[in-house]
């Protein structure tokens, strides 16, 4: 069992000048510091509109966790990032997925509160804490970085403590025993 864990990190939104890009770069900039951590970032947008759902399922396979990046749209998380969700069904058992999120006042945890049931029920793990940006165009300065340097790196790093803990456990169920079995 290798020691180093494979994230998927999915961006998820597609809208033309979105602030995804902003909140995934300085996501992925976080997990790069970690040395246990290779990092897969996966853009719907790329694609968009048309989704190749065997490439996202491939890449996901190949993941031992994912965070996904989400902005809360009326209440809850973008289409797309639904449709992309959707796209996958195995390749989402017993593995961890954690969440930055960003929005207006609530900072896109509504939108993680509807993620964490659509995973529960593709045998998912969602893990507890999670990063989030209330009205997030105010939070960042024009380096693409959080104004306040601590909190947001610290809530990251918690998060990913918990995510390594989690992929760990859970790859090494995975290799002992067929999930497809269980579920």
């Amino acid at each position: 069992m290798s020691d180093m864990l494979r994230l998927a990190l999915v961006y998820g939104s597609v809208r033309e000048g979105r602030f995804c890009d902003i909140v995934a770069r300085w996501a992925a900039s976080e997990v790069e510091r970690r040395a246990e951590f290779a990092l897969d970032p996966i853009d719907p947008a790329d694609d968009w509109p048309a989704i190749d759902a065997a490439l996202f399922r491939s890449r996901l396979d190949a993941a031992d966790g994912a965070i996904v990046v989400t902005p809360e749209y009326n209440h809850s998380y973008p289409g797309p990032l639904k449709m992309l969700i959707d796209a996958a069904g195995r390749e989402w058992h017993a593995k961890p997925v954690a969440f930055v999120s960003y929005g207006g006042v609530s900072g896109g945890l509504r939108a993680v509160e509807h993620l964490r049931s659509v995973l529960a029920e593709l045998h998912a793990v969602t893990i507890r804490d999670t990063v989030s940006f209330a009205n997030a165009w105010e939070l960042f300065g024009r380096n693409g970085r959080p104004i306040d340097q601590f909190g947001p790196a610290q809530a990251m790093r918690t998060m990913l403590d918990q995510l390594a803990w989690w992929a760990r456990t859970l790859k090494a169920g995975r290799e002992a025993s067929a999930y497809g079995r269980a579920a």
